[in-house]
This record gives C-alpha cells, sequence and structure tokens, in this order.
C-alpha cells in the first residue's frame, strides 16, 4: 500500500479481522474439548497467560526493529510495515500447533446439499439466538458479559488517549506501559487462577469487576503523572487476563454439547457487537464536560450493571440447563 492507496488498508483491516473473529470462535469452543469442567478455569487462564508472553515477546521485537531501524538500513515506515507484517508470520506460525495436534470430533450437524457455508452459517446464528432461550441463565451471563466486557474494551482502547491528552505522556511512557502489561498479565492470569481454585470463577470474576470499577475511581481522583498511569498499567494488568480467561472458562459450563462453536459465536458477537456503546458514551459525557477524567468514570456503570447481573446468574442451574457435568457447587 503506497501514498493516499488507504482503501486497500481498510479493506485489508477489516478481512483480518473478521478472520481474527471467527478464529477466535473456534480458539474458544475447543476448551470444553481439552478440559473437563474441573481443569477449565487453570486450562483457560494458562491460556491467555501464555498468549500475554507471546504478544509481548513479539512487541518487545517489532520495538527493538522501530527504535533501531536506521542500524538494519530501514526507513520507520519499512520497520512499521514488517512489524504489521510479523504478527501475521507469528500467528500463522503458531497456528500450525493446534492444526497438528487437536483432534476434531465428528461433527454435530452436515451440511445440507445446496447451501452454502455461509448462508448455513448466517441461519444458523440466527436459529442458535432463538433458541438460547432455553438456558435462561446462559442468556443471563451472556448479557452481563456484554456489559461488563464492553466497559473492560473502552477502558483499554481509551487509556493510552487519557494517557497522552490528559496527563500529557509521550509515546515512549505510553508504549513501555503497554508492554509492561504484556508480561505483568501472566502473573495476573496467575493470581485470579488460584482466586477462582479457592472461590470459584464466579466470584474471582466479580471481584476482578469490582477491581475495575475500582480503577476508575482512581483515574478519577489519584492519578497524575508518570508514576501514577504506571501504577494504573500494573493495576490493569493484574485484573484484564483474570477477568477474561474466567468468564471464557465460567460460559463454558453453560454451554451445551455438541453446540460449543455456535454458542460461542453468541459470545463473541456478545464481544464485538456492542464495542461501539462503551466509546458512545465516553465521548458523550467527554463533550458534554470537557473533563476526561468525568468521561471515564462515566464507564463504571458498564461495572456496576454488569456485577449486579452476574450475581443473579446461578451457574449450578446453567449448568443443569445445558447438561453438563458439574465441577462442583462452589460456584452457584
Amino acid at each position: 500500500m503506497h501514498g493516499t492507496n488507504y482503501l486497500l488498508g481498510g479493506v485489508l483491516f477489516i478481512v483480518a479481522n473478521v478472520s481474527f473473529g471467527a478464529s477466535i470462535v473456534f480458539y474458544n469452543s475447543f476448551l470444553p474439548e481439552i478440559a473437563t469442567p474441573d481443569r477449565r478455569d487453570h486450562v483457560s487462564s494458562m491460556g491467555w497467560a501464555i498468549g500475554y508472553i507471546g504478544g509481548g515477546l513479539l512487541l518487545a521485537l517489532n520495538l527493538l526493529l522501530f527504535s533501531r531501524a536506521s542500524s538494519f538500513g530501514l526507513t520507520e515506515g519499512h520497520a512499521v510495515r514488517i512489524s504489521l507484517a510479523s504478527a501475521g508470520v507469528w500467528w500463522g506460525i503458531f497456528t500450525l500447533i493446534p492444526l497438528t495436534r487437536l483432534r476434531n470430533r465428528q461433527p454435530a450437524k452436515s451440511l445440507q446439499p445446496g447451501r452454502g457455508y455461509l448462508r448455513t452459517g448466517l441461519s444458523q446464528l440466527i436459529h442458535t439466538a432463538s433458541s438460547a432461550r432455553a438456558y435462561p441463565q446462559t442468556v443471563l451471563f451472556l448479557l452481563a458479559y456484554l456489559i461488563y466486557n464492553d466497559g473492560i474494551q473502552t477502558v483499554i482502547t481509551l487509556s493510552s488517549q487519557f494517557g497522552q491528552e490528559e496527563l500529557g505522556l509521550g509515546i515512549g511512557t505510553l508504549t513501555t506501559v503497554v508492554l509492561m502489561v504484556q508480561f505483568v498479565g501472566f502473573f495476573g492470569n496467575m493470581i485470579f487462577d488460584w482466586l477462582a481454585k479457592a472461590i470459584g470463577a464466579k466470584g474471582a470474576v466479580m471481584i476482578s469487576l469490582a477491581i475495575w470499577g475500582g480503577t476508575l475511581g482512581y483515574v478519577y481522583y489519584f492519578l497524575h503523572g508518570t508514576l501514577g498511569f504506571y501504577i494504573l498499567g500494573l493495576i490493569i494488568a493484574l485484573v484484564l487476563g483474570g477477568s477474561q480467561a474466567l468468564s471464557r472458562s465460567l460460559y463454558s459450563q453453560m454451554v451445551p454439547r455438541g453446540q460449543e462453536a455456535e454458542y460461542f459465536s453468541l459470545y463473541e458477537v456478545s464481544d464485538k457487537g456492542t464495542s461501539w456503546l462503551g466509546p458512545l458514551i465516553f465521548g458523550v459525557a467527554l463533550a458534554r464536560t470537557r473533563n476526561y477524567r468525568i468521561a471515564v468514570l462515566s464507564l463504571v456503570i458498564f461495572f456496576i450493571i454488569g456485577l449486579a447481573l452476574l450475581s443473579l446468574v446461578n451457574v449450578r442451574r446453567a449448568s443443569l440447563e445445558a447438561r453438563h457435568e458439574l465441577p462442583g457447587d462452589d460456584q452457584a
């Protein structure tokens, strides 16, 4: 892509994101296949933890390439292009591991003659969304996840903007905080894995949401300067992976057998389908108040509502509804 050929870049960006979202559906749906109910919290947490390490290593290599581009005879523009390409190569190489090691069970349904995959997939998604009413606890969890995860994603997305616009931090500081989050996130996942063993995944996720809400209070009242932003990054790193990994394993207990991919497609829709809502609330609050701190604090509503809805979810009943073997009674 050269010059003003931004349309090609936009198309490629859309293709990449659609492909990523599709792959995540199957990636998540493998969790019930490879881990028994009592092991899913640990396996899910380890998956996120290792992902943080891998992402951190690649990011560190890319930052090294960018900072020393001239030493390699490259312009900064070429270094950026190589960094973007390296993400695809990295993804492709490590995709070979599940391709060669994981084994599919027999499909629960076969493609009907004369019907394509796209048409079948869309109709199946509509059917799954309609039939999900038979699992009210699962639907309640999806609603809670839709709300609180949108708050999480918005905080992640806008934290750099807050640091740059409100605190006046340079790109170097923001970059090192992002790098720190990747590696500290590994230990955050281990902490929440231990917490899930002690009080159950639902309780651990609820604690994480309380911490997310408290983090926004910290941003509003106490966050000033570079040190404060590093503390913010540390808190996010410790709680981010745990809230997401345990949400996934918790949901896996509520998915009907043989329909894992179908229901994790709803999970992914809940993840991406309202990704505009958090930025909208933030933008409206910022436009009305011209105050970044108030705009950030307005996002606490996502964690309050999400936490309240999650507290109503009965995991044991949801597991029974989905006809799953129960990991124990400690997550009701």
